[in-house]
């Protein structure tokens, strides 16, 4: 599959120098590009679906993880007309007499269509409340409730078959905090490696992706964080460490959410450059991005941007600035970040356009401008999108006949019971190493756990809430 560096070109002469389109076509000014208008250029997105193989980006490294035994089988992301709504419950108080309930739905995506491709690196961009947290949880098929559209993954709708082949970093760090970045990522791999591998072989895959990920220095670091009385690792270490988690079960599909959040530039630049790296070797590679810088927003490959839940562009990232302004949105001044300049128009703000007499004005302005930025995608991106998902791909066909094969085998635990339970005992007793033990605490947890199971032994889910009362 081919990255989008020469989706880029017109015409794309040599294909081993994806690197000199991508340079010359990532655009971080918002003035005229070089050797175009732009309000000549006509919106599209020219993808190139000729080649197959992946090729070689001599400037980024092409980080590898070749211990495991099955290859590594690459997972092309679609996603078509994808919403998504909630319904919020209002309850009306008169005095000290609750009213009635008044039910009103609110809809957190609309129609949004993209496409994610081995070796891509795809940003998710919008405001804070924009639904990109929501889009890239419904992508996993972590979304309760009912989602609209289509998701499929190779042509295959069904994301229970390929939930071993994604990985999801979420926000939030869920981490013990008194374990060290090795004991943590060594717990990860003894559960959920296969079985066919020895433990010292997932001992040493645990150790190489440390290595690779630049996590070596602090390898003997407790984690801390929020839940600890003492900090532990720095932020990146710890970001880098939940990467590794997941990156221990050599994902094809890695799912990001934010990131970069609360990191400074130089540590969120190395993130992202983990990221490209990974998705370099040939993974589909989907975060979410709250406000890049432009180093940035130059690694990465496809965004998506949303506003209100509602999609205004989807397509190349080198593209966008020429896009924006063959539909009449130009920045005021050259040498423009393009991410900031998006989240502008996604909140409805136009730079250098707001004066003292138009501020009665502004809302009704933002509300133009966003319906004018959904109009345009609607108009120019959203039928080339369409086309391109609707094409019959051949090599979607070949890898769908092979997970059909493999599904048995992909629906087998890697460790067994007993094994499950020695290794989360012993990460329980090692968490809780810093704790006084006694006799009688040891009986008393045991003695709660054992009522606890009993209580909830092939019960009735019918009768689950009378269970509950017994404690009471």
């Amino acid at each position: 599959m081919m990255p989008p560096e020469q989706e880029t070109s017109i015409k794309a002469p040599n294909n081993n120098s994806p690197n000199t389109n991508r340079s010359e076509s990532s655009s971080i000014h918002g003035g005229e590009p070089e050797g175009s208008s732009s309000n000549k250029v006509k919106p599209s997105l020219d993808i190139d679906h000729t080649a197959i193989n992946i090729p070689s980006h001599p400037t980024t490294p092409v980080t590898t993880f070749s211990i495991l035994p099955q290859s590594l089988r690459p997972i092309t992301l679609k996603f078509e007309d994808v919403s998504y709504s909630i319904t919020l419950t209002n309850q009306k108080k008169s005095g000290c007499v609750l009213g009635k309930e008044s039910k009103v739905t609110r809809k957190v995506l609309n129609g949004v269509t993209g496409i994610a491709r081995p070796g891509e690196l795809t940003a998710m961009l919008g405001p804070s409340g924009s639904g990109k947290t929501t889009l890239l949880t419904a992508l996993a098929g972590r979304l309760t409730g009912k989602v609209t559209g289509t998701i499929t993954y190779n042509g295959n709708s069904d994301s229970s078959c390929m939930k071993r082949k994604i990985g999801f970093v979420s926000q939030d760090d869920v981490v013990y905090p008194h374990l060290t970045v090795l004991e943590t990522l060594t717990y990860t791999a003894l559960l959920r490696l296969p079985k066919t591998l020895t433990r010292e072989e997932k001992v040493e895959h645990a150790e190489r992706i440390i290595t690779e990920l630049g996590l070596t220095r602090c390898r003997n670091s407790p984690v801390g964080g929020c839940m600890a009385l003492f900090r532990g690792i720095s932020g990146g270490e710890r970001k880098r460490m939940s990467i590794a988690q997941e990156m221990l079960v050599n994902p094809s599909l890695l799912l990001l959410d934010e990131p970069t959040s609360g990191l400074d530039s130089t540590t969120a630049q190395l993130i992202v450059s983990v990221l490209r790296g990974l998705a370099r070797s040939g993974r589909t590679v989907v975060t979410t991005i709250h406000q890049p810088s432009s180093r940035l927003y130059r690694m990465f490959d496809k965004v998506v941007v949303l506003s209100d839940g509602y999609p205004i562009y989807s397509g190349n990232a080198g593209r966008v600035m020429d896009y924006l302004g063959s539909v009449g949105f130009v920045p005021g001044f050259n040498f423009v970040n393009p991410a900031d300049f998006l989240l502008d128009l996604a909140n409805g703000i136009i730079a250098d356009a707001k004066h003292d007499d138009e501020i009665d004005q502004y809302d009704q302005d933002q509300a133009s401008v966003k319906q004018s930025l959904i109009s345009s995608y609607k108009k120019n991106l959203y039928p080339a999108l369409k086309e391109d998902i609707q094409k019959n791909n051949i090599e979607s066909l070949v890898f769908t006949s092979q997970g059909t094969s493999r599904r048995s085998s992909d629906n087998q635990w890697n460790t067994g019971w007993w094994e499950q339970f020695r290794i989360l005992l012993k990460r329980g007793l090692q968490e809780r190493r810093h704790e006084s033990f006694s006799r009688l605490k040891i009986f008393q947890v045991l003695s709660v756990s054992i009522l606890s199971g009993l209580l909830w032994w092939h019960s009735d889910p019918s009768h689950i809430q009378d269970q509950v009362y017994v404690w009471y």
